[in-house]
């Protein structure tokens, strides 16, 4: 029985449990970058909310070349505060502002940043 006890305790989440998701901000980064300031960091990442949701709510509609500039300026955007999974797809969208994968994709990582911002800012 003692064999069974061990590996309980060196799998507590079972032998179906998998790596976890890594997170859609980099905090490490973003610590970084405001230099550890807290209050720095909500106002930096309110910010950037507000900047994502308009690019998502306004870039599907615009042209190939608005559309470019809104992902350029969202790609940097989010390199700022450590959302790199946006600021890799915006580079895509930027790249190919007509492949509408690369746009629906970007909508779903701007929501998960959304998302994931208000669960740490509460």
């Amino acid at each position: 029985m003692r064999d069974e006890d061990e590996a309980a305790f060196s799998r507590p989440g079972g032998e179906a449990c998998g790596a976890a998701p890594a997170r859609p901000i980099d905090l490490a980064h973003l610590a970084r970058q405001t230099m550890d300031d807290r209050d720095l960091e909500r106002e930096v990442l309110s910010l950037f909310v507000q900047q994502a949701l308009s690019v998502r709510d306004n870039i599907t509609e615009a042209s190939a070349e608005q559309k470019r500039f809104l992902a350029h300026g969202l790609k940097g955007a989010a390199r700022g505060v450590g959302a790199f999974a946006i600021a890799e797809w915006a580079g895509r969208v930027e790249s190919d502002p007509d492949d509408s994968r690369d746009l629906h994709r970007l909508a779903e990582l701007i929501v998960e940043v959304r998302d994931f911002i208000a669960a740490i800012a509460r």
